[in-house]
């Protein structure tokens, strides 16, 4: 955990592999802390008009990266849990953006957690370039969670219920110093 609380932040900005629990945990977690909740995977689909696999399909990874970056790194909110897709931790535009408002919660799934839990990997919408298979995009991409993330919270429990509430005792510790 990073030893720079800033209570002036008013958002909680989920960041975690694909099946984590952002969006699942993110609608509790708003609830709870009394914020709103938004989830920028959906920002994307209505930017574009077509679901994340659509437009990875049909527009291809670099279209839809350049499409995720943009946003994440226009996206201007307050109060809100925001719930980032997988790849947010790959531009460091939209992450330096969602820090400057947001304390960054790092949902920590192992590999063996994150592919039980999906179990629509065609559908879902998943960055994964030419060549790379899940582990090299996992590999890829835990070391920069663990870089933007001012907090990590283990989240390989099942019961969401569990997680909200490990989440929401971790940020309240973050910003109590």
């Amino acid at each position: 955990m990073k030893n720079n609380s800033d209570k002036t932040k008013s958002n909680i900005v989920l960041i975690g592999m694909p099946g984590s629990g952002k969006s699942t945990c993110g609608v509790l977690l708003g609830k709870l802390s009394c914020k709103d909740f938004l989830d920028t995977d959906l920002l994307i689909q209505q930017s574009e008009g077509m679901r994340l696999q659509e437009i990875i399909d049909t527009k291809g990874t670099d279209y839809f990266a350049c499409a995720e970056e943009r946003i994440l790194s226009e996206l201007r909110a307050e109060n809100t849990v925001i719930a980032t897709g997988g790849s947010a931790v790959c531009y460091e535009s939209a992450m330096k953006n969602l820090a400057e408002n947001g304390v960054i919660v790092y949902l920590k799934i192992t590999f063996d957690c994150m592919m039980e839990r999906i179990t629509d990997l065609a559908t879902r919408g998943i960055l994964l370039h030419e060549g790379e298979t899940m582990l090299d995009m996992f590999r890829s991409r835990e070391a920069l969670y663990m870089k933007y993330a001012d907090i990590t919270v283990d989240c390989e429990e099942s019961a969401v219920a569990l997680n909200v509430a490990k989440i929401l005792g971790e940020y309240e510790k973050y910003l109590n110093g």
